[in-house]
């Protein structure tokens, strides 16, 4: 029997071979609600002739908007089935941002979550002429929608069943058309500099690429995801969709993302994905509620995460640890790591990764130290994800892998990160001049990554190559290296860093106000809201402290210790994808930041004890207004330069 090689096949494949396990689960109302690959199969299939019956055709893109829902992956598989193309977009996206996908993709259809995406589609549909169809979800607030092109995902689903009984052949012809090198799914960037582009992925390149990883990690049927990523993002899309079809495992929807946390320890996953912040955050919580605890328990956890520290990153890589260690380590698990693990919802996990950013050592060690297998991983979109992956037992907190399973890895002269494999993207839609330079004649794909192989073929990340620079006086200047090493503190939510043609490094700072909040709290420090704990002397003086050790770090490495941070200043407002300052995957907008905040750049290196600032921000009701702020710069100390390490001989 041939391998399937769409994913409409591999749906048909997995009902006669796993029909009855649960394929995926939502949580609706506070209750579990399971479906098995035998129903979800006859619910795509009622989907796409209903798409059909509505005017789709082969060709044709459908917009995916909305919160992860069962029903949102099922349109993908739907719209695949008769030949369309998926194009999911970014659920907080503005009506703008969407606007811009939308006709960039020539999209006809749309399947929204709920009225809220269907009142941003219908805010649009005249800037998109060729946006003609919009079905939706969840039916609440949806009663006094009477236009003609908007359809109830249910009204959909019964015209198909009454177009599947008029063309019995229909379904099946359509799916057995499809071929690997079809079109599978267009994922947009994130767009750092500038408009997102359309990342075409074909089958082949989303299924070699997710079975590969599968087999390389023994994932199947038996485990259980959590789908809490947006469906725009590529890791969502391998994880939660492709992966979820060639292992079978289930993927578990939460009720909301309010209740993500809460949901994660009803289902226990057993594989989990999670950027650096996510990890932070979840680190920073557990410090903050052990601040909060008995000494006797502060005085416990203390000791045995000591112990987890020194020994257990060691137990969990198979290597020896002695006796007394180990005994000591399994009371650790009893009462201390067992319980924190199941507070989380890790308990049962046995492969976690992280990726997008580099995360903090401390933090890296934590959840291994508790017997969390973490591992990091890089990848981007047109990789279709995996270009290297941490082997079992050769994983450090420094570096990004091996390259993963059929994917070759080289350094170009420049120092860029070059890559080419089975999930290489087949284009940027409708964008030729791009595509040729990144992708060449040859199938290299340039990453835009500077990076360098480790003496123990691992893959280190040094910063993005373009944003690599050097201070006027030679120095190597790496922001996005300094900026990670800032955000390794709990008390810094975001950085960014400048330098590049300047005499000295400088950089913004956002506080996390979850953590600084707390230690405000916990101090009688009262505070209105985030501008005046950001402004707050006592909050500047502890930031000042973290910026010092990271220009001690700094100092201990000869290429980069000349880039230390001369004077920050903590902003008076968080940066925030609405007001364009970050992308929607939490990605600096450089450009855009220099631009809007150019007179407090000049501040910085004015020799100024304060900048002034007027910026426009966006409420969260989608109003706009301004903010003004005079914000304090401070000056930090930095240290002498390590000695560059003589050679032997």
């Amino acid at each position: 029997m041939t391998a399937a090689d769409t994913f409409p096949k591999l749906l048909r494949e997995n009902a006669a071979r796993i029909g009855g396990r649960p394929a995926c689960r939502e949580k609706d109302m506070g209750i579990w609600q399971s479906w098995t690959w035998t129903q979800i199969a006859d619910e795509v299939r009622a989907l796409a002739c209903g798409l059909a019956a509505l005017g789709f055709k082969p060709g044709d893109r459908i917009v995916i908007v909305g919160d992860n829902r069962p029903r949102l992956y099922w349109t993908m598989t739907a719209a695949q089935a008769i030949g369309g193309v998926p194009v999911p977009v970014y659920q907080d996206a503005v009506a703008d941002e969407m606007a811009y996908v939308v006709d960039h993709a020539g999209a006809r259809f749309a399947m929204a979550e709920d009225q809220e995406q269907v009142d941003k589609l219908m805010e649009i549909m005249p800037r998109c002429a060729q946006l003609e169809q919009i079905v939706y979800d969840d039916r609440r607030g949806m009663r006094n929608y009477h236009q003609a092109f908007l359809h109830d995902f249910d009204t959909v689903q019964e015209k198909g069943r009454d177009f599947d009984r008029e063309h019995p052949d229909f379904y099946e012809q359509s799916v057995a058309a499809g071929k690997g090198s079809d079109v599978s799914v267009m994922l947009y960037t994130s767009g750092t500099t500038g408009k997102p582009k359309g990342v075409v992925l074909n089958h082949a390149n989303v299924m070699c690429t997710a079975r590969n990883n599968q087999k390389m990690e023994g994932l199947d049927d038996r485990d259980e995801i959590l789908a809490y990523l947006p469906m725009a993002w590529v890791g969502d899309h391998i994880f939660s969709f492709g992966q979820n079809y060639t292992a079978g495992f289930c993927v578990n929807c939460p009720e909301s993302p309010a209740t993500v946390m809460q949901d994660l320890r009803d289902i226990g996953p057993t594989y989990f994905f999670a950027p650096p912040r996510i990890f932070e955050n979840i680190l920073t919580a557990v410090m903050v509620r052990m601040e909060d605890a008995s000494a006797i328990k502060r005085a416990g956890f203390d000791f045995f995460m000591g112990l987890a520290a020194r020994v257990g990153t060691r137990i969990l890589d198979r290597k020896p640890v002695g006796l007394v260690d180990r005994a000591l380590y399994a009371l650790g698990d009893l009462l201390v790591y067992g319980p924190l693990k199941n507070t989380l919802g890790f308990s049962r996990i046995r492969l976690a990764y992280t990726a997008g950013e580099a995360i903090g050592p401390d933090i890296f060690d934590f959840f291994r130290a508790l017997g969390i297998n973490l591992k990091q991983l890089y990848g981007m979109t047109e990789a279709s994800v995996f270009i290297t992956v941490q082997p079992d037992g050769e994983i450090t907190p420094d570096a990004v892998g091996r390259p993963a399973p059929e994917v070759e890895v080289k350094i170009a002269e420049s120092g860029e990160v070059l890559f080419r494999g089975p999930g290489t993207f087949v284009e940027y839609y409708k964008n030729p001049e791009a595509t040729a330079e990144t992708k060449d004649p040859q199938g290299w794909v340039h990453t835009g990554d500077a990076g360098l192989f480790l003496e123990n073929g691992h893959l280190k990340i040094i910063d993005r190559a373009k944003d690599v620079g050097r201070l006027t006086d030679g120095t190597l200047f790496a922001p996005k290296y300094i900026e990670n090493k800032l955000k390794f503190f709990p008390n810094i939510k975001e950085a960014v860093a400048f330098g590049a043609n300047r005499d000295s490094a400088a950089a913004f700072i956002n506080i996390d106000a979850t953590a600084m909040g707390n230690w405000a709290e916990r101090n009688n420090i009262a505070y209105g809201g985030y501008t005046e704990l950001a402004s707050n002397p006592q909050v500047l003086k502890i930031i000042k402290g973290h910026v010092e050790q990271v220009n001690r770090d700094l100092a201990r490495d000869p290429h980069l210790g000349g880039s230390q941070i001369a004077r920050f200043l903590v902003l008076h407002k968080e940066l925030d994808a609405d007001d364009g300052e970050l992308t929607r995957t939490r990605k600096v907008r450089r450009p855009f930041i220099a631009e809007r905040y150019a007179p407090l750049i000049e501040a910085l290196y004015s020799g100024a004890a304060t900048g002034h600032i007027e910026t426009e921000v966006t409420f969260e009701d989608g109003r706009k207004g301004q903010l003004k702020a005079d914000i304090a710069i401070v000056d930090a100390d930095t240290f002498p330069i390590a000695a560059p390490l003589k050679k032997a001989g």
